[in-house]
């Protein structure tokens, strides 16, 4: 691990891994297996969950790579829902879904927050009639702090939500500003007070360190304004300038210069800064993004999907994985509403997996946890990852990035700072390119 690869500043492209095979691997050439897939009936006692997607936010983010769409009516929105109802009925009547309950649901975005509290309740009625969901299921909403206020948080609490994930980013509004927040800092505390008055099991605060104007100084306060609410989870990115964001137009056209970005390692030290005062808070990590109050707090949408769970992904550009299949949905919302409206799923591309790369997709998605157990992967694959993985491994341990404990792999604090650009040492080598970061 050269500081080469670990200490650049990367603009243009993520660095952050969120499957395997990656994204490029995907393509038109899988539908056939996805709609096999889906024919199929599950694999016995494999979870169920649903990632649901609302596009829709009141701003787009200079940050923002995510397919999102401004200002769009209450008309446009319920035709959205109605759709949503419609491709998540022809899923519902496939072999792989059928008789199946939720076992997570988890409402992404764009902005979940965005919709009314009638909009919310229709959605979820209808989705509660065609794919049930089981009494104990986690289900998580993301909200955007400028959009709350209590009548909408009763309506979330009347939907079922038991996680709350509010996107405070930052709590200085310069920074909000200079960014392309929709919220102000005026909104945060508020938000979150009400959502601790509805009573939700869990309230999440996002964090991301590295926006465009952070200092020293200024992550300190956040760290502050955090700890003073006492959120039940600490989520904290380390901010991305891919190529489809406002920031890399705006680096490319040479309005802005990238030494206004921070690098990654300022990044890693301001969340390793954070990490260190939240645990002598109390809290304790989950993973190499997250810090809980409760040791042992669960997050189910991450913990299913990184030990091989479907995902039923439903919405304009959602992904989800059925069977061994990738798939991922139309990434343009005009065409999505054409396909669904005219009775077919929207399905973009895809991948279907072999059984080493469905191995290897559950090895680098657990290694985000910052402890994998060898023991798991011997009985559920067959193969012993300190022989598969031997040489990567030996690479982490003479790096000072990782440690064997003789049951599971351990990141170290310095390890799980930069995981993601340490995971592409175990992919298979067409795919094992540096993300960067």
């Amino acid at each position: 691990m050269s500081d080469t690869l670990t200490d650049r500043l990367s603009v243009g492209h993520n660095y952050f891994v969120a499957n395997y095979p990656p994204f490029q691997a995907w393509g038109p050439h899988a539908i056939p297996d996805i709609y096999a897939a889906l024919a199929a009936p599950p694999a016995s006692n494999t979870p169920l969950g649903v990632y649901l997607h609302v596009p829709f936010c009141r701003k787009r983010c200079h940050f923002c790579y995510y397919k999102v769409y401004t200002e769009r009516s209450a008309s446009e929105v319920g035709r959205y829902v109605d759709a949503l109802h419609t491709e998540l009925r022809m899923h519902a009547e496939s072999n792989a879904i059928s008789g199946r309950s939720a076992d997570f649901v988890y409402f992404g975005g764009g902005t979940p927050s965005y919709l009314s509290g009638d909009q919310l309740r229709n959605l979820v009625d209808g989705m509660q009639a065609i794919l049930p969901w089981s009494p104990d299921a986690e289900i998580t909403f993301e909200c955007e702090p400028g959009t709350l206020r209590w009548p909408k948080i009763e309506a979330i609490r009347d939907i079922g939500v038991t996680r709350v994930s509010l996107g405070v980013e930052n709590f200085d509004q310069t920074i909000l500003e200079a960014n392309g927040r929709a919220h102000g800092e005026r909104h945060i505390e508020p938000a979150f007070e009400m959502c601790r008055r509805a009573g939700f099991a869990q309230v999440n605060i996002d964090l991301i360190a590295g926006m465009l104007g952070e200092n020293d100084e200024n992550w300190a306060r956040c760290i502050d304004r955090t700890l003073a609410l006492e959120p039940d989870s600490v989520t904290i990115y380390q901010m991305e300038v891919p190529g489809n964001t406002t920031l890399f137009k705006d680096l490319k056209a040479g309005s802005m210069v990238a030494d206004e970005l921070a690098t990654w390692a300022q990044k890693r030290a301001w969340v390793d800064e954070a990490f260190s005062r939240l645990g002598d808070a109390g809290y304790h990590l989950s993973s190499g993004y997250t810090a809980v109050r409760k040791e042992g707090t669960a997050f189910g949408y991450r913990d299913n999907l990184w030990h091989g769970a479907d995902l039923l992904g439903v919405g304009v550009s959602a992904f989800g994985h059925i069977g061994g299949v990738h798939l991922q949905n139309d990434k343009h919302l005009d065409s999505y509403l054409a396909s669904i409206e005219s009775g077919e799923l929207a399905l973009q591309r895809g991948h279907a997996l072999s059984r080493e790369q469905l191995m290897i997709r559950e090895w680098v998605l657990q290694c985000k946890l910052g402890r994998v157990s060898y023991a798991y992967f011997i009985e559920k694959f067959g193969q012993d990852p300190r022989e598969r993985f031997g040489a990567a491994l030996q690479a982490l341990y003479t790096a000072g990035l990782a440690e064997d404990d003789g049951h599971q792999l351990r990141l170290t604090r310095k390890g799980l700072l930069r995981v993601d650009t340490l995971l592409p040492i175990f992919f298979e080598p067409q795919y094992a390119q540096p993300t960067g970061g």
